[in-house]
């Protein structure tokens, strides 16, 4: 086992990381020191340990020197520790007692302790668990915090190339995220590692941690893309970071306050995450805002307080006014929250979660199904419109060329599809034959809606109606065995053109159902015994 400290100017902070690493209940097998073009002769600390091997570089960043490390280290597994941080004694066997009852394990991590500058001392930091989805889970957020915590199977970091050295912050982020795509991750309560808090964190720089945390999440675009429900996790990651350092930025600027500090230095100071998030930080300043500080904040800034909490009202209240031509999200939504017709999509199963039984086929991946199909399900399979897609077992044109058997499912869920297939009656015929005699269809199609504007717009053919999904049920199947509904009205369907999620629209005004103008229409239709 290996532990790698890495330095930049932090020799005053060296001796107390290598003394945590040496006072291990389990020793490690080799300890690298990699220094990145100090100035402050970390090797003068080194030498007083000689059971640690330096390593100098020129100054390359936080990644480099840590791949540095990666490519020295000989153990089986590894630790990368900052110079400002420490170890509590019983990290290193805690780490390999959870790698021996999870060894399939790329890492584990442990939780941490921040000490330093903090008022009232230290504080433990609770642990954040991965769920049955690490990756899912580590796409809404980073659940590690702490690098220290993590002990990496070597083999498993090497083969992913290590660290991004073009990310200036958030490679340990980028590192976890791109294991737990493929690895199962374990962790644990005890408390592994201190974080020292100081005026030099890189964390301190609000804006290039908001940068580099949707820079991260940006390179996993393309895999999340492939399951709807890790592409949902993807959005509301990048909006958690948004309203975290938006509101960290606020925190430290009502502080500086109230420590006398001029607004004009404080606007200056929190200039960075202003460009970076104005609307973010406008927001989280209306809704977290005490009645002192909104005061102060309307004396001073009349103007900005007053379109922030008219921006937050629309947004919250749906009493936005059609203004200018572009939407506030071109992804429907996701990257706000939950999108409108996501909405009234769960709410038609939800309803319908009876007829999710038995044998079921879901188009896409089986997630809606596993949702909602719960103990009544005997076995989920899913369709994918091209061969070779993870966890479909059929595949192919719905409405020409594919495998899918006759007489195989109870149910098939198919929700936001059709839309997408130029022959509708087709496809339809088709789920029609797959389905067991007694066997349930659940389909969903949008009215209105925006179009795609990634891999799909080109293939978005139609926008449907009650009438038009009625009428294109009713050929295969017997027209007493379709019961339609349809969910939404004119102010739904206007918030989800601009792109607003669900929950800033109120709830009542979202519920009420207009058949004239609708966001999504949904059937259940049966086939005949």
């Amino acid at each position: 086992m290996t532990v790698v400290v890495t330095t930049y100017n932090h020799a005053r902070f060296l001796s107390e990381a290598l003394e945590s690493v040496f006072r291990q209940t389990r020793q490690p097998d080799e300890v690298i020191v990699v220094d990145d073009g100090s100035d402050d002769s970390p090797e003068e600390v080194t030498a007083l340990y000689p059971r640690a091997r330096l390593i100098r570089q020129e100054n390359q960043g936080l990644s480099a020197a840590r791949n540095t490390g990666l490519q020295a280290a000989r153990g089986t597994f590894v630790l990368f520790l900052d110079a400002d941080d420490r170890l509590t004694p019983i990290a290193l066997e805690t780490h390999l007692e959870r790698f021996a009852a999870a060894p399939a394990c790329a890492f584990v991590y442990g939780a941490y302790r921040l000490v330093g500058a903090l008022p009232g001392g230290a504080r433990d930091v609770a642990l954040r668990k991965p769920g049955k989805d690490p990756y899912a889970g580590f796409l809404e957020g980073n659940l590690v915090g702490m690098h220290g915590t993590v002990l990496y199977r070597r083999t498993a970091l090497s083969a992913k190339g290590g660290f991004d050295s073009s990310l200036r912050a958030c490679e340990d982020y980028d590192v976890y995220l791109r294991l737990a795509r493929e690895h199962p991750v374990a962790c644990g309560p005890e408390i592994v590692a201190e974080y020292r808090q100081h005026g030099s964190n890189m964390s301190g720089d609000l804006a290039l941690m908001l940068s580099s945390a949707e820079a991260v999440l940006e390179k996993q675009k393309e895999w999340a893309s492939t399951r709807p429900h890790w592409e949902v996790a993807r959005r509301r990651g990048l909006k958690r970071w948004a309203d975290y350092y938006a509101a960290v930025a606020l925190g430290k600027a009502k502080a500086q306050y109230s420590t006398g500090v001029p607004p004009l230095k404080i606007v200056r100071r929190a200039m960075p995450m202003l460009a970076k998030a104005p609307a973010t930080m406008a927001r989280i300043a209306v809704e977290r805002g005490s009645r002192k500080s909104a005061g102060l904040a309307r004396a001073r800034f009349p103007r900005t307080v007053k379109w922030a909490q008219t921006a937050v009202g629309r947004m919250r209240h749906a009493g936005f006014a059609l203004r200018g031509t572009d939407p506030v999200s071109t992804n429907f939504g996701f990257d706000r929250g939950r999108p409108i017709d996501r909405r009234y999509i769960e709410q038609f199963l939800s309803a319908n979660a009876e007829e999710i039984r038995g044998t079921v086929l879901e188009i896409g991946d089986t997630t809606y199904t596993n949702r909602f199909g719960a103990n009544r399900i005997v076995r989920a399979e899913a369709f994918h419109r091209y061969p070779g897609h993870e966890g479909a077992a059929f595949w192919g044109d719905l409405s020409g060329d594919h495998n899918l058997p006759e007489n195989r499912f109870d149910c098939i869920v198919f929700t936001q599809t059709l839309h997408l297939i130029f022959d509708m009656a087709k496809a339809i015929d088709a789920l029609h034959r797959a389905l067991k005699p007694g066997g349930s269809l659940l389909v969903t199609v949008p009215w209105v809606s925006p179009i795609d504007r990634g891999e799909w717009g080109n293939d978005w053919y139609w926008s449907i109606s009650e009438g038009a999904l009625r009428r294109l049920l009713s050929g295969p199947f017997v027209p007493d065995e379709v019961a339609l509904e349809s969910h939404g009205n004119t102010l739904a369907a206007s918030a989800f053109l601009y792109g607003f999620a669900d929950h800033e629209i109120r709830t009542g005004q979202l519920d009420v159902k207009d058949p004239c103008c609708p966001v999504i229409v949904a059937a259940v239709a049966r086939k005949a015994s």
